[in-house]
This record gives C-alpha cells, sequence and structure tokens, in this order.
C-alpha cells in the first residue's frame, strides 16, 4: 500500500518589474515580452575596484534605458 501526503509548492513567479533608470512599471501579464528584454545586472566589486571590495551592485534596466545609456558601443556579433 501506498500512502501519500499533500504537500505545498511555493512558486516565485514575476508579477512587476520597474525600471531602475526611467523608474517605469511593467506588469508581466501585460508587458511580458518587454519584460523578458529586461537586462539585469548583477556584480561585486573585487579588491581595489570602484564600486568597493565585496560590494554587491544589482539593476534592471528596461530596452530602451539599455540601449540609449550603452547602445553605442554594442557591436554586432552575428557572426
Amino acid at each position: 500500500m501506498i500512502t501519500y501526503k499533500t504537500q505545498l509548492k511555493e512558486e516565485i513567479v514575476i508579477e512587476k518589474i520597474t525600471c531602475d533608470v526611467c523608474k517605469k512599471e511593467y506588469d508581466y501579464n501585460k508587458n511580458s515580452w518587454e519584460v523578458q528584454e529586461f537586462q539585469h545586472i548583477r556584480i561585486e566589486g573585487g579588491y581595489g575596484s570602484v564600486f568597493g571590495d565585496g560590494n554587491k551592485l544589482k539593476a534592471d534596466i528596461c530596452q530602451d534605458c539599455y540601449k540609449e545609456i550603452i547602445g553605442k558601443y554594442l557591436v554586432d556579433d552575428n557572426n
């Protein structure tokens, strides 16, 4: 005989995301394509870093702001 028990599993899902640059908020259920194009930057400063040794920093940036900030430095890598 097999005895079963009910086990609840929590699932974390994206509901909304806010661009750290322009502060525009995106609802995942209404703008899932926009949310998928966000750039998520996570860094930890190393020894002598301008960001501070061991400091953990993050930014979530929408595609429009990312293009405005860094777009001119990107090169086509479709070889």
